[in-house]
């Protein structure tokens, strides 16, 4: 009886780690367009000078990874870059936080001696507690008129941050970017 409890107890274990990697693997994205925004006149695109996401006074390798993806995204959509006098500028927001998570996990509840008198003494569960430590991260993408100074279109991401993401953020980041990037407007439609 006692192996298979434990043997139990593993499977419902397991079947709640699975559940938990496959979450992490697909973030939250949401996009906004603003009902003004006209997609017919941009063709062009830059960046603002000063990107949130460079906070030192210099340009970070996240930074960079982030222009080379959104970049690619962009002239996929058929628009073309240009430092001089882009149509649209683009901006980045990146946080990551340290979250935890408290999981419990329900075992059989035992209750009176045997079944003896049954209802006039508690039960006890043998359930297990566990606590998953992981990152969270989001990801804005801002895309505003240039001439205007005004939001036109924006994507967010939020979701947890694997540790292979954070060792290897290069490969994460395209395919972030190619998912959040998606519903943006082909230029000048």
């Amino acid at each position: 009886m006692r192996v298979h409890t434990i043997s139990r107890r593993l499977s419902v274990l397991a079947a709640a780690a699975i559940f938990l990697s496959a979450c992490a693997s697909t973030p939250d994205i949401r996009h906004d367009t603003s009902p003004t925004a006209n997609f017919a006149a941009y063709k062009t695109f830059g960046y603002l000078p000063h990107l949130s996401t460079d906070r030192s006074g210099y340009q970070s390798v996240f930074t960079q990874h982030l222009k080379d993806a959104t970049r690619r995204a962009m002239e996929s959509k058929g628009y073309v870059y240009s430092e001089q006098s882009p149509d649209i500028l683009l901006n980045f927001y990146a946080n990551v936080q340290d979250r935890q998570d408290i999981v419990s996990t329900p075992g059989p509840t035992y209750g009176g001696y045997y079944g003896y008198r049954g209802g006039y003494y508690s039960g006890f569960n043998t359930g297990s507690v566990q606590t998953v430590n992981y990152k969270q991260g989001t990801l804005s993408i801002d895309l505003v008129d240039a001439k205007q100074k005004k939001l036109v279109w924006t994507a967010n991401a939020e979701g947890r941050v694997s540790s292979d993401a954070m060792k290897n953020p290069g490969p994460a980041i395209d395919a972030l970017v190619t998912n959040m990037m998606t519903p943006l407007p082909a230029a000048g439609t």
